[in-house]
């Protein structure tokens, strides 16, 4: 099949993240996945929920957003409806979440990790590129606090891509919004460096698909999902690549 910008089926679109986007935060990055752009933030506190005070853990917890104008139609604020909309409640769950799977808890100490992904510009794959950009402010933001010689809280890397079966019954990877909206299905993979799955979403949006169609998809998810972290390897550098899964 002809994809949009004649990329192969394949094949992820254009990939990159800046470290150090924002001053502020512990650890922040800005991700670009084609169109989609993300800013990606971690923050760091010396607290914890109620229910883990005194027990020595700590929490990472994430918050998303669409800003207004991420999308060609004008998308409100919801802090200006009074709640959040339960896309946004599902998708800022799935990115806490996901981020839990794959780090030690009690090495955090009693520190929570505030992820903030908020989406400046929208072209399908807000909550991947939402995880994979979370994933290395994270590592930069356990950093900053890191002592040597003690367990690095991330114990492996984690990744997550949108896979699914175009018109013509073609897997493609990395859905942008106009082949998300005409797939006959569509699934998003989020999975560690170990290729273990963190959470797998899959829809038959036209009709329903196999368990061969799935085993291709669940495939083509772990070769995106690889050169994913190979590039969240890039952005991180030599140092904070070695911190992450060291104990000790």
């Amino acid at each position: 099949m002809q994809r949009i910008r004649g990329r192969a089926a394949d094949a992820l679109r254009p990939l990159k993240m800046m470290r150090g986007f924002q001053k502020g935060p512990a650890g922040s990055v800005l991700i670009e996945m084609g169109r989609t752009r993300v800013i990606c933030a971690a923050s760091v506190e010396d607290r914890v929920p109620y229910f883990l005070r005194g027990t020595g853990t700590g929490w990472i917890k994430a918050e998303y957003a669409l800003l207004p104008s991420a999308t060609s139609t004008r998308t409100p604020r919801e802090a200006c409806q009074g709640r959040q909309s339960g896309r946004t409640q599902e998708i800022q769950r799935l990115i806490g979440r996901s981020l839990r799977s794959v780090v030690d808890l009690a090495a955090l100490g009693e520190r929570t990790i505030a992820l903030d992904c908020d989406v400046i510009e929208a072209d399908g794959g807000t909550r991947t590129a939402a995880i994979t950009g979370a994933f290395v402010a994270l590592v930069e933001a356990c950093a900053s606090f890191y002592e040597k010689g003690k367990t690095f809280p991330v114990k492996d890397f984690l990744a997550a891509v949108s896979v699914g079966l175009a018109q013509d019954g073609e897997p493609i990877l990395d859905l942008c919004y106009e082949e998300d909206s005409t797939a006959l299905v569509d699934m998003n993979v989020v999975m560690t460096g170990a290729y273990d799955f963190v959470e797998v979403q899959g829809t038959g949006e036209g009709r329903p698909f196999s368990r061969r169609e799935m085993a291709d998809l669940l495939a083509l998810a772990e070769k995106g999902v690889d050169e994913l972290i190979a590039r969240q390897k890039d952005a991180l550098g030599g140092e904070l690549v070695w911190k992450v899964g060291r104990i000790g």
